[in-house]
């Protein structure tokens, strides 16, 4: 036996994948001391009566394993959730599945419809796990920029990238990074657009509950074609400020919701079982989201206020919690960094962390434009524009 210990290598699935960027930029922040702007979840707390909800539902014995596709309770909530506001009835039992969180969702979404070779159209600046989601799942990723600027989904090019081998196709609204939020002629276009082929939608709706200045959240639930070809991605997370409860949703066709389970039975199987009772008493009231956009709204004005009086020009924010800007008028040295290089020195040089949207292209695509979260207490975002007042 030899006296040497041995780890066998190994051919990595993900070989370019390293450590996020968002895990770079928060171990900055922190050893900076600096506003931590970048990585996108709430520091303040959740509504107290979440947390009473969760801890009856202990006490009152629901800590065993629940059923694989999730509580019946919250599935009904949520499948009265999406026909009260977006007019789609979805079975709860046939259609609604629990998944720990909006990022496992959507692998296993990936994992249940694409077989290796499928092409999978991806719009970019992109959600950083969807990339490697379809490399799981040995799909190819057909990348297709939305237009620079002003992140609009580009019609022609998606229906250039639609091939015999398209399987599926991933958009993201309200979105993130960008802040931009899908119209109803958007909907209507890509309606249109698949009519006739067997391409099926991955819908990432997380921040459905954050669109601003009066409009509607255009959930492909409300198009009857979309939904029928769709899987749509929610996450009580984002919802209710409990990121770190990791708890979301899956609604789909009742075939689409057969083969996902499938998958999601064994890459997961089922889902905190007190947090899903909670979270089904918590939704007895609708006013929680229905108020969040008046919110997160505020705190997006508070903002952008603020970030006026910099050099920083905002682009629009008309959803989610992210505010984007470009840093072009700055001065030289400053304006001619990369993203990456200015995200740095913005976290050690003025002490509040962002994040480079190049991080969300996989080629790196530069257009001097970085990324704020504002989700946020009133206190942190008013220390960080006093930051950033000197910009």
């Amino acid at each position: 036996m030899s006296d040497t210990l041995h780890t066998p290598a190994v051919s990595s699935r993900l070989p370019a994948v390293g450590t996020t960027i968002f895990s770079v930029m928060s171990a900055l922040a922190q050893q900076h001391e600096a506003v931590n702007l970048g990585q996108g979840f709430p520091d303040f707390p959740c509504d107290p009566k979440l947390i009473d909800a969760v801890h009856r539902a202990m006490l009152a014995g629901h800590n065993q394993y629940p059923p694989m596709p999730g509580v019946p309770a919250l599935r009904q909530a949520i499948a009265a959730k999406i026909q009260c506001l977006y007019g789609q009835a979805f079975d709860a039992d046939a259609s609604i599945t629990v998944t720990a969180g909006a990022t496992q969702a959507l692998l296993t979404c990936l994992l249940a419809v694409v077989q290796p070779g499928d092409e999978v159209i991806v719009l970019e600046p992109c959600y950083d796990s969807y990339l490697p989601g379809i490399a799981m799942a040995g799909g190819i990723p057909v990348r297709v920029p939305l237009t620079p600027g002003s992140f609009r989904p580009d019609f022609d090019r998606i229906a250039a990238a639609l091939t015999p081998r398209t399987r599926a196709i991933l958009i993201n609204t309200p979105h993130n990074p960008s802040g931009t939020v899908w119209s109803e002629e958007d909907m209507l276009r890509l309606q249109h657009l698949l009519d006739g082929t067997d391409v099926i939608v991955i819908s990432d709706e997380v921040y459905e509950h954050m669109v601003f200045d009066g409009a509607p959240h255009c959930s492909v639930t409300r198009y009857p074609a979309l939904a029928a070809r769709s899987m749509i991605v929610s996450s009580f997370g984002k919802t209710y400020h409990v990121t770190g409860w990791k708890v979301g949703y899956v609604a789909a066709p009742p075939a689409l919701t057969a083969e996902f389970r499938k998958i999601h039975q064994f890459n997961v199987f089922t889902v905190n079982t007190p947090m899903q009772h909670g979270l089904a008493d918590y939704m007895r009231d609708p006013q929680p989201y229905l108020q969040l956009p008046v919110f997160y709204q505020r705190k997006r004005d508070l903002f952008a206020e603020g970030l006026r009086s910099t050099r920083l020009q905002l682009l629009p924010c008309t959803g989610t919690y992210f505010q984007c800007v470009r840093y072009g008028d700055l001065s030289v040295p400053e304006r001619d960094l990369s993203e990456g290089e200015f995200c740095q020195w913005l976290t050690r040089e003025v002490g509040v962390a962002a994040i480079p949207l190049s991080a969300f292209y996989a080629d790196g695509f530069e257009q001097k434009i970085i990324r704020f979260c504002f989700a946020k207490r009133d206190e942190t975002l008013a220390l960080a524009l006093e930051r950033l007042a000197r910009l």
